[in-house]
């Protein structure tokens, strides 16, 4: 399991090299998480934890601030999460996820990467049914013995939890992991999340090769440059 997610990480720091998009999706993120909450940073512990993720990205303050008065206005824009499932090349599958005012202009968006590369979208569960939803943290620590111990008394249910050379990697209940930052923060004061997600994970992995792993970097590339899309999960190893 580590192994995927070290890949993951890996992922998400190089698409992170464009950071304007990163900027983008956090200011949609923290704006939806205000909207629907309080935008009042410490009376929402999803805002909260959302604009500590956004700190340690260095996604500038004035760029946080803006995304919340926003919220607090009336009208503007009303950003929605939309997920869309495709197949790209041999087994390959992706699960794409966009925050977006205009549903029809992102579904378009991403409907036209796929038809580039001579590949389809799927209906709703059509791929996401070979993924788990999962919140995930990695972190250095050198007791993993009593990481568990902590989270089993404080009533959570880890999914899973590994350590490897000193970095713990612990999946759980996505509803669970703001339960499990406050056990953790406890126990590590200044903890350091190396990943921090709720996201999607291909319970199996498959490796592309020739023109297979071609098109599929052309897809992904395609999808990743769409300003809507925030996160493109894959069963393909490496990514």
């Amino acid at each position: 399991m580590g192994r995927a997610y070290e890949v993951r990480k890996a992922s998400i720091q190089k698409t992170g090299a464009a950071k304007g998009k990163v900027y983008t999706t956090f200011a949609k993120e923290i704006y939806l998480a205000a909207k629907k909450g309080s935008p009042d940073v410490e009376a929402n512990i999803n805002l909260k934890r959302l604009v500590d993720k956004a700190k340690k990205a260095q996604v500038p303050s004035d760029i946080i601030n803006r995304a919340i008065e926003k919220a607090k206005g009336v009208g503007g824009e009303d950003y929605h999460e939309v997920v869309y499932e495709g197949f790209g090349p041999g087994a390959s599958t992706l699960i794409i996820k966009c925050l977006t005012d205009n549903v029809n202009r992102t579904v378009g968006m991403v409907r036209a990467a796929f038809n580039k590369v001579n590949k389809s979208l799927g209906v709703t569960n059509s791929v996401s049914y070979n993924y788990e939803h999962l919140g995930v943290l990695s972190f250095k620590y050198d007791n993993p013995e009593e990481i568990f111990d902590v989270l089993l008394t404080a009533g959570i249910e880890i999914n899973d939890i590994e350590d490897e050379n000193g970095e713990i990697t612990i999946s759980v209940n996505p509803g669970d992991i703001n339960k499990v930052k406050d056990e953790l923060e406890k126990l590590i004061p200044n903890i350091e999340y190396d990943l921090d997600e709720v996201g999607m994970y291909a319970k199996e992995k498959i490796t592309l090769e020739g023109e297979d792993l071609e098109i599929f970097e052309r897809l992904y590339n395609l999808l990743d440059a769409i300003d809507d899309v925030s996160e493109i999960y894959t069963n393909v190893e490496g990514y």
